[in-house]
């Protein structure tokens, strides 16, 4: 029986010598996951839009004795996700970047449905897009984790948009998966459930909406970014070496209903 999947779980340095980019790094789970990937051995580059957040994120990663960059700029820019990775190592992309804007159907406008796929869907493309050029000019495979949600296997209230948004991420995830699986890169998404954090900060302070989520949790809790981080490096690292056009689930048994 082979061991090497469980040896490069638990041998702590399973990415070491590889270079992890991470969108959304600034804080939440994006912060998280750079620093769950760096604990694996990788050098992290922290992409976002405040220098001042990533820059935390960076002193973090430094406690641990790991690299990592700093990067400030919006992947729904164009201009700047085409030089984002030029010339660069690339073995890791987490597509962490998210954006929610809770709206009953009547309340949505044409700027907010952009606003939401902009930066959940249209940035993840592109910014895998790039990814993957780096990938396949290096010629020896690379890992794809997006940050979905629960959501992308559900329905909720007021989440008409995330759902849409996540629901396409899905999509792209196992498309993408079955595009470039022949050429060793693979792609897969995280779905976590309510996690606290900058995002879910405003509608978790609402009790009513609060006890709502955890009465749908059958744990009876909210999520850990630690918890939704460890999925990444989980994805990310050589132990999940079959694992291609997944959603890992860290949901706390919401889709079980």
């Amino acid at each position: 029986m082979s061991v090497g999947a469980v040896d490069a779980l638990v041998g702590g340095a399973s990415l070491a010598g590889k270079h992890a980019w991470v969108t959304g790094a600034g804080s939440g789970i994006g912060r998280a996951s750079a620093v769950a990937l760096s604990r694996l051995g990788a050098t992290a580059h922290l992409v976002g839009r405040t220098a001042d957040s990533l820059h935390e994120t960076a002193r973090l990663v430094g406690e641990f004795g790991g690299a990592a960059t700093v990067h400030v700029g919006d992947v729904t820019d164009a201009a700047f996700v085409s030089t984002l990775m030029a010339g660069q190592r690339v073995d890791v992309l987490v597509n962490s970047a998210g954006r929610n804007i809770p709206q009953l159907l009547d309340a949505i406008t044409p700027q907010t449905y952009a606003a939401v796929m902009g930066v959940n869907v249209e940035a993840a493309l592109f910014v895998t897009q790039h990814a993957v050029a780096r990938m396949r000019d290096q010629g020896d495979g690379g890992s794809i984790v997006s940050i979905s949600s629960q959501m992308g296997h559900v329905g909720g209230p007021q989440r008409t948009l995330y759902c849409t948004s996540k629901w396409a991420l899905e999509g792209m995830t196992r498309a993408l998966a079955l595009e470039l699986a022949g050429e060793g890169i693979r792609v897969n998404t995280v779905a976590p459930t309510f996690v606290e954090t900058e995002l879910t900060a405003q509608s978790l302070a609402k009790p009513e909406f609060r006890e709502w989520v955890l009465g749908e949790i059958p744990l009876g809790r909210l999520g850990r970014v630690d918890e939704v981080a460890a999925a990444v490096a989980y994805l990310a690292s050589p132990a999940s070496s079959l694992t291609t056009g997944t959603s890992l689930l860290v949901d706390g048994g919401w889709t079980a209903h």
